[in-house]
């Protein structure tokens, strides 16, 4: 069910078996799997999920290679619907551990907000990341060009940059070595700094053994038509010309509801079992948010195995159902 303010009060009175934080691959296959096992979930969703702006999945098995991400999302959507799951938009704001229960604050609304607070036994947080971009003065000039040539992910698109005349951009140092695993597709790298961090003599050294160019001038704007960036144009006035680009700028994690509750936590991510099992015994972790590949097919399968271990403990805790009509008196 779609929840609306209409019917907003009566879901308050419930407790969830499973609030799903997070309507991306990982959120939905989640929600799924909970259905089919008869149990009572609810997808809290702000919108816009980072497979939302992947413009094609070129390595999702069994799609075809041109299907948007945001399609997958509509069909995971409608199917979690279908097995009457119930669907908030909505933004987690705080998630409060009651001991038995957890209850999660949502703000609701854009105009007029209003705050409900919900309750649930069991927490997937499947929130995931957002990449961080390179900031221009017009930012709709990147929006042109990222998720098309523009890539944010080497694992999903290192196959589409081969051998092509490569902008890796960064944002700090740490990204730097990137170049390495980034060569094994194209060693036509240009690295840009956008003028955000000082590079060491030694990673200057490095990156001219290999051949790779380094330009730390700001950059002014992308060009390119019809979402294809053909090079960048510095704020000097001088040209790049590129085929294709990397944006290696860091992300941010949507994960600060769960700021009051200590996890155990690897850098940004959440540290969980095979399972998705967090340090809480009752909170999984899904996707991005977690150590692990991000990948849409892999938030996927995190998904299955958190919503089916959540399954096998409430199954356990409430035993063999009984056939009573059948039962030996």
């Amino acid at each position: 069910m779609q929840i609306s303010k209409k019917n907003i009060e009566e879901k308050q009175e419930q407790i969830y078996d499973v609030i799903v934080i997070g309507g991306g691959a990982g959120g939905f296959s989640a929600g799924i799997y909970l259905q089919r096992y008869r149990l009572s979930s609810l997808i809290i969703d702000k919108g816009k999920a980072r497979s939302f702006w992947i413009q094609e999945l070129h390595n999702y098995l069994g799609l075809p290679p041109d299907t948007p991400g945001r399609v997958l999302l509509q069909k995971g959507k409608e199917h979690f619907l279908t097995l009457n799951g119930d669907f908030l938009n909505g933004f987690v704001e705080e998630v409060i551990d009651e001991g038995e229960s957890f209850a999660v604050r949502v703000k609701f609304g854009r105009k007029n907000s209003i705050y409900p607070v919900f309750r649930t036994k069991y927490l997937i947080a499947a929130s995931g990341i957002i990449d961080k971009l390179p900031m221009l003065d017009d930012m709709q000039n990147v929006y042109e060009y990222a998720g098309f040539n523009l890539h944010v992910c080497m694992i999903c698109d290192g196959y589409e940059m081969i051998d092509k005349k490569c902008g890796l951009f960064v944002g700090s140092e740490g990204n730097l070595p990137l170049v390495e695993s980034l060569s094994w597709f194209t060693p036509k790298i240009t690295v840009f700094t956008h003028g955000a961090f000082a590079v060491s003599e030694e990673m200057r050294l490095r990156l001219k053994s290999l051949g790779y160019q380094l330009v730390e001038t700001p950059i002014k704007r992308f060009l390119g038509k019809k979402n294809q960036m053909t090079g960048v144009e510095l704020q000097d006035g001088v040209i790049v010309e590129l085929e294709t680009g990397l944006i290696a700028m860091g992300s941010h994690y949507h994960n600060t509801y769960l700021q009051e509750i200590p996890l155990e936590m690897q850098g940004n991510n959440l540290v969980t079992d095979k399972m998705g099992r967090t340090s809480h015994p009752r909170i999984f972790a899904i996707g991005d948010l977690k150590v692990g590949l991000n990948q849409v097919i892999v938030a996927a399968g995190d998904g299955a195995l958190a919503a089916t271990e959540i399954w096998r403990e409430i199954r356990r805790n409430t035993g063999a159902k009984p056939w009573l009509e059948n039962r030996s008196a």
